[in-house]
């Protein structure tokens, strides 16, 4: 009876592991984030690039080392493995920032802080091994946040869980989830409080906010 229960709760943990992993959750953020406030031309050509620079590129990335048996699964639990899963990121974040720079004239906000959190990760990987899962969905919780209240509490709380989760799966230990989760909160305080300065200092007051940007 309790390996029935111990069975279904690591199904369930593994589903919403799965589900909320970093690229899907901040696809997600995008997707909404342009739906709310582009037009769906507008919202395409905002996405796309993101899309073909940094989210495809990782994920083609990480099932090729899979296949190869360079990484030993799709989470890249590996401490050791992910020091070049987070290099291959930073690079297409910044192939990112530099391609939108030379199109559009500013450097992207959120991609930016998204990059500063992966070098925080980087930096902590050297000592432990903190929970990417936990801390990506904490910051896209402030990035929700920095546009609807509700559902960055929504997703906050969601956050949590995937924490919750992470541990049940044996993943990362509860110390590696407070580590991920603590890196996410002092990054996301970061974002909050520049995205928050720069909508009073460049923005009217009755223009709702569309993605922040560094001119």
């Amino acid at each position: 009876m309790q390996e029935k229960k111990t069975s279904l709760l690591h199904i369930i943990s593994r589903i919403i592991s799965d589900f909320f992993n970093p690229l899907v959750s901040l696809v997600i953020y995008f997707v909404y984030f342009s739906i709310q406030n582009y037009t769906f031309k507008e919202a395409f050509t905002h996405f796309l690039p993101i899309l073909l620079i940094t989210i495809l590129p990782v994920i083609i990335w990480i099932v090729w080392n899979v296949k190869t048996g360079r990484y030993t699964n799709m989470d890249v639990s590996n401490r050791v493995q992910r020091k070049t899963l987070y290099i291959f990121i930073a690079v297409c974040i910044v192939s990112y920032l530099t391609f939108n720079y030379i199109k559009n004239g500013f450097i992207d906000f959120v991609m930016l802080f998204i990059l500063i959190l992966l070098f925080a990760l980087q930096f902590s990987n050297l000592y432990i091994k903190s929970s990417m899962h936990t801390a990506f969905n904490v910051l896209v919780s402030a990035l929700f946040f920095a546009f609807d209240v509700k559902i960055g509490f929504a997703w906050l709380g969601i956050a949590i869980l995937v924490g919750i989760t992470r541990i049940i799966l044996k993943r990362h230990t509860v110390k590696e989830v407070f580590m991920g989760a603590g890196i996410a909160v002092l990054v996301s305080f970061i974002y909050l409080y520049c995205n928050n300065k720069y909508q009073r200092n460049d923005l009217p007051t009755e223009v709702i906010p569309v993605e922040t940007t560094i001119k």
